[in-house]
């Protein structure tokens, strides 16, 4: 439903000749129709580049994007404003912004009237379905309110019902939990999947919150400076070790319980994740077995979770019950301790993040990466 090749936004500065900053870095992405995408990744990253490019609100310096089948670069054309074959593309997508983005001076209704009012709809036929998406959002009794009469959840399903007022195929959401508590951030993250079961609506969501892609992403993909780094389902994602996004959304933690141990971090998903399999590898091999962290939750409807365990001796007496482990459908990855100043495997491992100040409009697409965890060539 969606597809980006080469995706690139170069911001230029017209105070600073020659300055030149890479917002978005040769993106490809791909949106399968009728899945939820979550596209995570810090501050600076080039998510809100992305989404903006997605619908041509930002010209790409390169690349193309299609959405349904239409390539909406090609219609672009080199003005800056729209011209009408964009325009008509760009009505089967909505939009859901951070900020709300609605008209003080008009009701509830009418803001939700207004993406019908541009299209030339009539005004029985906009009040028609400005009342049907208030009664599908849950705000049936608010069409004569004002946005300063409502809350802010209030206010972001108002957003969402005017993103569908043109009966988009696809909607882009923007952070659209972000300045929320946590109580209505989950009722709108529920209110999206319901829209998105109901209505067959692909849905691309950009969020720096790991619980949004947990609670109702398909698919995810991790943006690290203007560049997917990850992508694929959830569920895959999760099952992959040295999978940073899988630690990004099952972190756990623990420091090794004492020198000489095989630290291991275990992914369990599906019917393993309900067995005692850590019990039955301790009687099994007669092990102690200790427990340094552990994270477990409902991710489309399954159980995933990840632990992090720690094996008596180093890690050639261990590989049979590793092996042990595999068999009952687990990911391993071994985690080796990393001491300052030393060495592993011959090379140290250490990210950095240079900051990069912002110019004129230039989005910051330095992010902090954070070190990924060293494993055992012959374990991955």
């Amino acid at each position: 439903m969606i597809t980006t090749t080469g995706l690139t936004k170069v911001y230029r500065s017209g105070r600073s000749r020659g300055h030149e900053i890479t917002a978005l870095d040769g993106v490809d992405l791909h949106v399968r129709e009728g899945e939820v995408f979550g596209v995570v990744g810090r501050s600076g990253a080039g998510k809100s580049s992305l989404i903006r490019c997605v619908n041509l609100l930002e010209r790409p310096t390169a690349g193309t994007v299609t959405v349904d089948g239409t390539d909406l670069t090609a219609l672009a054309g080199r003005g800056r404003r729209a011209g009408k074959e964009l325009r008509r593309a760009r009505s089967s997508i909505g939009m859901v912004f951070q900020h709300f983005n609605l008209l003080s001076s008009r009701t509830v209704q009418d803001n939700i009237e207004l993406p019908l009012e541009i299209l030339g709809h009539s005004g029985q036929e906009r009040s028609r379905r400005a009342l049907e998406l208030l009664d599908l959002v849950g705000l049936a009794d608010k069409a004569k309110s004002y946005p300063a009469q409502l809350s802010g959840g209030q206010k972001q399903r108002v957003g969402i019902a005017r993103a569908l007022a043109g009966e988009p195929k696809v909607l882009l959401s923007d952070e659209a939990t972000s300045a929320l508590d946590p109580e209505t951030t989950r009722s709108i993250l529920r209110l999206l999947r319901d829209i998105n079961q109901q209505l067959g609506l692909t849905i691309l969501l950009i969020t720096h919150e790991m619980e949004v892609v947990k609670t109702i992403c398909d698919s995810a993909a991790l943006m690290e400076r203007g560049r997917i780094t990850e992508s694929g389902t959830v569920g895959g994602l999760l099952a992959t070790p040295g999978s940073l996004l899988a630690r990004e959304l099952f972190p756990v933690d623990g420091a090794q319980a004492g020198p000489g141990g095989t630290v291991i971090d275990v992914t369990f998903h599906g019917e393993a994740a309900t067995q005692p399999v850590i019990s039955q590898l301790s009687r099994t091999y007669n092990i102690d077995i200790s427990i340094l962290g552990a994270a477990m939750d409902t991710v489309g409807g399954r159980q995933i979770g990840r632990m992090r365990i720690e094996l008596p001796g180093p890690f050639e007496e261990n590989v049979v019950p590793i092996g042990f482990l595999r068999e009952q459908g687990l990911q391993v990855e071994v985690v080796e301790a990393v001491e300052d100043d030393v060495e592993a495997d011959g090379d140290a491992v250490e990210a950095d993040g240079d900051a990069v100040e912002p110019v004129g409009d230039a989005e910051d697409v330095a992010a902090t990466e954070q070190p990924a965890a060293l494993t055992k060539e012959g374990a991955k």
